[in-house]
C-alpha cells in the first residue's frame, strides 16, 4: 500500500498546507515557517482518500485545504531507507540504504538533508519524535548536528513500546501486537505520541517570539506496530463492522523473496499464542478483524494528536506564516495471512 501524499516537496507522501497556499500566507512578509509531520506506516486509510470507514477529521480538514497527491509512491517500503530518501531527496540507489544498517554520509556521500538546507539558510531546525529512523541509519544521532539546531527530542515513554504493558484477558500484562490501554495505567501515565505533541507545542510557543523562522519536524510513531493506543479509540470501530481483505490467499508460485513472513509480529505474545506456521500460515478470521480494528483505531488516535498540534498553531497565530506538510514513510499492506 502506498503512503498518503498530501503535497509539499513532492513524494513519497507529503501534504502541503502552505498556510493553505492561500493569499494570506503567500502575501506574508518574510520567510515562511515549516511544520513537517511525519507518521509511521500509514497507508491511505483516511477519509480524504475516500475511506469513509476511517475517522480522521483533523487530517481530512488539513487535506481539504491542501494539495492532495493521488499518485504517490514510497521509494522503499521500510522505515529507514524511505525516510533517508525523502529527507535527502535522493533515491535508495544513491543513498545505498535498503535496510537499517548504514549511514549515508559515510557509505554513500555527504548529501544534504532538507532540514540541513533550512538550517544553513537561517532557520531554527528542530526534531521531535521519530523523524529520521534511530540507529545506524542516522548515525545514532538523528543526523545531528548537521540537520538540527539543537539535539532532537525523543519521548521518554518510547522505551515501553515493546514491553509488557498490554493487559490481556487473563488480567496479566503482555507484550502484544494488539494493545489498547488505559493511559493512566501505563508507565509514566502517557504515550510517546502524546509526549511528542506536547513537546512540539512547547517549541511552537518559544518560536512565537523568535526573530528567526523555524523548521519543525514532528515524527509520530502510530500507526506502527505494536498497536498501543488509548482504549477509547477501539470503540470507534466495532468488530462487526470490520471488513476483511478481499483476496487473502497467497498467490500460487509466489517466490519466497517476494513474501515477508513478519517475524517481528510473530514475536508478540498474542500472535505466538495463535501457533501460526511459517511463512504462510493463515491467521484466524476473528484475529484478522482485531488487527484491522486496532490499526484503524491507531489512525484515529494519531489524528487527534495532529489535531492538537494544528490547533496550537492556530492559537499561536502561526498558521498563516507556516507551510504544513504531512507525510508517511510508507504504507501498510493487509494481505492475510501475514
Amino acid at each position: 500500500s502506498p503512503p498518503p501524499c498530501l503535497g509539499w516537496l513532492g513524494c513519497p507522501g507529503f501534504s502541503g498546507h502552505a498556510g493553505d497556499l492561500t493569499e494570506a500566507s503567500l502575501s506574508h512578509a518574510g520567510p515562511l515557517n515549516v511544520l513537517l509531520i511525519i507518521v509511521d506506516d500509514l497507508r491511505p486509510s483516511l477519509g480524504c482518500y475516500g475511506d469513509k470507514a476511517i475517522r480522521s477529521p483533523n487530517i481530512d480538514q488539513l487535506a481539504s485545504r491542501s494539495l492532495l497527491f493521488q499518485n504517490a509512491f514510497a521509494q522503499q517500503a521500510v522505515c529507514a531507507p524511505s525516510r533517508v530518501s525523502f529527507l535527502t531527496g535522493r533515491r535508495p540507489d544513491t543513498t545505498r540504504l535498503y535496510d537499517f544498517n548504514s549511514y549515508w554520509r559515510v557509505h554513500a556521500g555527504n548529501f544534504s538533508t532538507i532540514p540541513q538546507y533550512f538550517k544553513e539558510n537561517g532557520y531554527v531546525t528542530m526534531s521531535v519524535g521519530k523523524v529520521f529512523h534511530p540507529g545506524i541509519s542516522s548515525n545514532y544521532s538523528d543526523d545531528s548536528p548537521y540537520s538540527w539546531s539543537f539535539p532532537p527530542y525523543h519521548p521518554s515513554s518510547e522505551k515501553y513500546e515493546n514491553t509488557k504493558t498490554c493487559r490481556g484477558p487473563d488480567g496479566q500484562l503482555h507484550a502484544n501486537l494488539l494493545c489498547p490501554v488505559d493511559v493512566a495505567d501505563v508507565p509514566e501515565g502517557t504515550l510517546p505520541d502524546k509526549q511528542s505533541t506536547e513537546q512540539a507545542i512547547r517549541l511552537l510557543e518559544k518560536m512565537k517570539t523568535s526573530a528567526s523562522p523555524f523548521f519543525l519536524a514532528v515524527g509520530y510513531h502510530k500507526p506502527h506496530i505494536p498497536f498501543r493506543y488509548p482504549k477509547e479509540f477501539q470503540k470507534l470501530y466495532p468488530l462487526e463492522n470490520i471488513t476483511l481483505a478481499p483476496d487473502p490467499q497467497v498467490p500460487a508460485g509466489l517466490p519466497p523473496v517476494a513474501y515477508n513472513p513478519w517475524m517481528d509480529i510473530r514475536q508478540r505474545e498474542d500472535v505466538q499464542a495463535l501457533n501460526l506456521s511459517v511463512p504462510y500460515g493463515p491467521i484466524p478470521v476473528d484475529f484478522q478483524r482485531k488487527i484491522r480494528q486496532s490499526y484503524f483505531a491507531s489512525i484515529s488516535y494519531l489524528d487527534t494528536q495532529v489535531g492538537h498540534l494544528l490547533s496550537a498553531l492556530d492559537d499561536l497565530q502561526l498558521t498563516n506564516s507556516t507551510i504544513i506538510a504531512f507525510a508517511s514513510d510508507h504504507g501498510k499492506h493487509f494481505q492475510i495471512p501475514w
